[in-house]
């Protein structure tokens, strides 16, 4: 609908936003709700005025919560936990009263972590930081390890375990290093279309080969899925990552298993600037597993580079992952459902063009 001068109205140009927008009365019934909403809380805007606003959503912390119950308080919260219908997600929230309508307010909720085009700007130029630095760094460890082979031709039998130990160390420092790197190349190409069921069992197959201790995959998949926009050796070296991260969280676990499922997320379409264009990104994997889940201190830096929970670990899988899946367009983030004991990293992909 257009106003008389031919520009939409308000209600068109709600209706158009990718972020959901609900309007409360003084009783916080929920009186409109657009298209965003819809998708965000999986139901009808005639199921949603229906309820009252705290009867569809539930919201962790506790102080946020009482705050938002004050109709006249202006609101805005990023990273907030809530509970739907459609099971937790993380999203930013705000909250602004009507000047003239005591008690009505409008609320927004958009999904939490989506960066815009000038955040992902800013994040590859973080991450060339270590590829120029991994740069320097190979040319005297060539070096190094040159010597220490000379070194052992020529030194006494018991100092050679000595010689060889200096370039097994360097063997590591050197493939540290690759991965480094890898943090700071060029976006992969999307040579999609892309079978996803293939790319997941592919990586089972390297992640099964490649493992002592035997830890169940199981296959959680919806065959009814269109081929995603994705490179397939990018999405299969995520894929083996994630899946290697969560066997290895398992590990103790009486009959281990982590569980693969894909899905197409009608509830949960996320949205994201990507070439100055709204792109949906609707297909998902979610790699589910039942360890005891990621440190809380580290909740909020898993994707960052030499960020690790693990003892021995360098810090840089969970980075990569991320630029490789940004690189395609795509998204993942990570949660935590205690009520089933389970950590849930999902993956969320553009559906292939054609």
């Amino acid at each position: 609908m257009t106003t008389s001068t031919g520009v939409p109205d308000a209600r068109a140009q709600i209706a158009a936003l990718i972020f959901a927008v609900l309007l409360l009365d003084e009783d916080d019934l929920i009186v409109e709700a657009n298209h965003a909403a819809e998708e965000m809380f999986g139901r009808s805007a005639r199921k949603l005025c229906e309820k009252r606003f705290w009867d569809v959503i539930g919201i962790s912390d506790q102080r946020l919560s009482e705050t938002l119950r004050s109709a006249e308080a202006r609101i805005v919260a990023r990273g907030v936990t809530i509970a739907t219908a459609q099971g937790e997600r993380r999203v930013n929230i705000s909250s602004s009263p009507l000047h003239g309508a005591a008690g009505w307010r409008v609320l927004t909720l958009s999904d939490a972590g989506q960066p815009e085009i000038d955040d992902d700007e800013n994040e590859r130029v973080e991450l060339r930081a270590p590829a120029v630095l991994a740069h320097e760094i190979k040319n005297p460890l060539s070096a190094i390890r040159g010597a220490s082979q000379l070194l052992a031709r020529r030194v006494a039998g018991k100092d050679k375990p000595l010689a060889r130990m200096i370039s097994a160390e360097v063997d590591r420092i050197a493939q540290l290093i690759d991965r480094m790197q890898q943090l700071g190349a060029k976006p992969v190409e999307i040579t999609g279309p892309c079978n996803l069921h293939e790319a997941i069992r592919n990586a089972m197959g390297t992640v099964r080969a490649g493992r002592a201790e035997p830890c169940e995959l199981v296959e959680e998949f919806d065959p009814s899925l269109p081929p995603v926009a994705a490179d397939q050796g990018a999405l299969e070296q995520v894929l083996i990552n994630l899946m290697a991260n969560a066997c290895d969280a398992s590990a103790g676990i009486d009959d281990a298993r982590v569980k693969v499922r894909t899905r197409f997320a009608s509830g949960l379409v996320f949205n994201t600037i990507r070439f100055g264009k709204v792109t949906r990104l609707p297909i998902e994997i979610t790699v589910i597993d039942s360890g005891p889940g990621i440190d809380p201190a580290l909740h909020e830096h898993v994707f960052e580079p030499f960020v690790s929970s693990k003892p021995q670990g360098q810090g840089l899988g969970l980075a990569l992952v991320r630029k490789l899946l940004r690189d395609m367009g795509g998204r993942i983030s990570h949660e935590r459902d205690e009520r089933a004991g389970e950590t849930h990293f999902r993956i969320n992909l553009p559906v292939a063009a054609g």
